[in-house]
């Protein structure tokens, strides 16, 4: 028996055989062969009447899909994907209200540098400007996500597909990565066309920055007395070179949240997640050398601006941009922070021997130790609440655990300061544009990675609801997925701004819902806790049960 070869000029299904030139596909063939040829195996989304040529293609390319419940599930999904694997994640919608469904997991995405691909149709080739009431119609899906992503490109031929494709990994190996969208006219997806070969983002070799300016640096912290390091989202791929660097110079190390465990937040030159305290900031502000790595250093990570600091600031980014805005850095350093990192540390490798005695890492050491304790200090009664159920859940978790967090004080006030992370787990968090809703469908996405890997979603109830119905989505894959809620009866933080303005609280406060009986409803399982050994083992059960398991933690608050 033979297989009949591909309209696109290959061999049987799935071999590599390079595509003839003249090849004639459909549009949705074309992205999904850009896609593929991309390494691209996973893609998020939910098919609607307009999309379904590119449906038609995802299994003949060997493209698993995961349909979540909602179009901004996807995008948190595909967007986690992408934190956690490295590689770009793809969502696929239909026109109109399925693109602004997903708008604000774009922009979430282009907050925190995300390589997330969306993909949609678009009204037809030739479409009229002045409407018709076509189904879906919007007067420009591209004007619309152009204001939430880096681009949205738009294309007019089944050939430009593949370049549009090109186009966007080409951003994402070559600068800062973002969010970006892709839109094909929906006549355009079932058009045969000439499609010649596949077109390739272009290998990239990782750029270094200005050696001129790197021995600049490697000066100033060769002459530091009080160093720190500042490492964000950008730092991740060059943990290594932070960690070599900090212990070289003895140098404690702050992270943002989408920083956090780039340094094990064991060792004892980490603060961790402590841009936000007062006193922390106080002490970064007297640094005579702060070396930022990969981080905008954004009122999003420290909650208040940063006083300028009173020595010299080194910024190492991808970004240009970043040498200017907001705090001007004084020795700019732009390129990929593996390769600055690594001239850095080679342009003193020479004098490390003599340089770290005089630094005294024993006296740092010292230094971040009362630094954690007056940080917790500020917060001990606030705090408190979550510090045991942290310590339990920890006590569960293998290293290499995934935890996906929301817009919730557990996860804020909690979480990111209180539960310790080495580089060999994540903790995904939308930070910087802040939505809600981001935790669980973000597991879902993670898992799809790591399936191997355990992964915790950490919500409260009011941001749980946000995204609830991607319980659905959890249930149909099977696979394990704890869910830990921490239920204050509504939006806990909107409550607490309230009252600390003198108002009444208005609108904040939630009827109950019972959320274990809702995830067993979707088909999962749940169960209430009341403390924190009651949630190591929901925890741990939960780990070892196939599908979502919802745990929810009533919650003290604090008079």
């Amino acid at each position: 028996m033979t297989t009949p070869p591909t309209t696109d000029g290959r061999g049987p299904l799935g071999t590599d055989a390079a595509p003839e030139h003249g090849a004639c596909l459909t549009g949705g063939e074309a992205l999904v062969r850009a896609l593929a040829a991309h390494g691209v195996t996973d893609a998020f989304g939910i098919p609607g009447t307009h999309n379904l040529e590119i449906y038609r293609q995802l299994q003949r390319r060997g493209i698993r899909h995961v349909t979540p419940r909602h179009e901004q599930g996807a995008g948190y999904a595909a967007d986690a994907y992408a934190r956690l694997s490295g590689r770009p994640g793809v969502a696929i919608t239909t026109t109109g209200p399925a693109l602004l469904n997903i708008a604000a997991a774009v922009g979430q995405a282009y907050s925190d540098s995300v390589p997330l691909l969306v993909v949609s149709p678009g009204m037809p080739l030739r479409h009229p400007r002045q409407s018709t009431g076509l189904l879906h119609e919007m007067r420009s899906q591209t004007d619309a996500l152009r204001a939430v992503a880096a681009f949205s490109h738009r294309v007019s031929s089944v050939d430009e597909i593949g370049a549009a494709v090109a186009r966007a990994f080409t951003l994402f190996r070559t600068g800062r990565p973002r969010p970006v969208h892709i839109e094909i006219p929906l006549d355009l997806l079932e058009t045969v066309e000439p499609a010649g070969a596949v077109r390739l983002a272009p290998p990239i070799v990782p750029t270094s920055a200005d050696p001129a300016a790197v021995a600049r640096a490697a000066d100033a912290l060769h002459a530091a007395r009080r160093p720190a390091l500042v490492l964000g989202g950008g730092a991740r791929a060059a943990a290594a070179e932070c960690l070599a660097l900090a212990e070289r110079l003895g140098a404690p190390v702050l992270t943002t949240a989408n920083g956090k465990g780039v340094v094990d937040e064991a060792h004892p030159l980490s603060l961790g997640v402590s841009l936000h305290s007062p006193a922390v900031q106080t002490w970064l502000a007297d640094r005579d050398v702060i070396l930022a790595v990969g981080t905008e250093l954004a009122e999003s990570d420290l909650w208040s601006p940063l006083p300028s600091p009173s020595g010299v600031l080194i910024r190492v980014d991808l970004d240009p941009a970043q040498m200017y805005a907001g705090l001007r850095a004084d020795v700019p350093l732009v390129g990929d922070a593996r390769s600055v990192l690594g001239a850095l540390l080679a342009e003193r490798a020479g004098t490390a021997e003599a340089h770290a005695p005089a630094l005294g890492s024993s006296a740092a050491h010292t230094d971040v130790a009362a630094l954690r304790t007056a940080r917790d200090d500020e917060t001990r009664t606030r705090d408190a609440r979550w510090l045991p159920y942290l310590k339990a859940m920890r006590g569960v978790l293998a290293e290499d655990a995934v935890i996906t967090s929301d817009s919730a004080q557990c996860c804020y006030y909690g979480a990111l300061p209180h539960l310790p992370l080495s580089p060999g787990g994540r903790y995904l968090h939308p930070t910087g544009f802040g939505t809600l809703g981001y935790a669980l469908p973000a597991a879902i996405g993670a898992k799809t990675a790591a399936p191997e890997r355990q992964v915790v979603a950490l919500s409260g109830d009011g941001g749980l609801q946000f995204s609830v119905q991607e319980l659905a989505t959890a249930a149909q894959l099977g696979l394990p997925l704890p869910v830990v809620v921490f239920d204050n009866g509504g939006y806990g933080e909107i409550r607490d701004e309230m009252a600390a303005r003198g108002d009444i609280p208005t609108a904040v406060d939630l009827p109950a819902v019972d959320l274990p009986a809702l995830a067993r409803a979707y088909g999962g399982h749940g169960t209430a806790v009341r403390t924190p050994e009651a949630l190591a083992d929901a925890l741990a059960a939960a780990l070892a049960t196939p599908g979502p398991t919802i745990v929810t933690v009533p919650e003290e608050t604090p008079r």
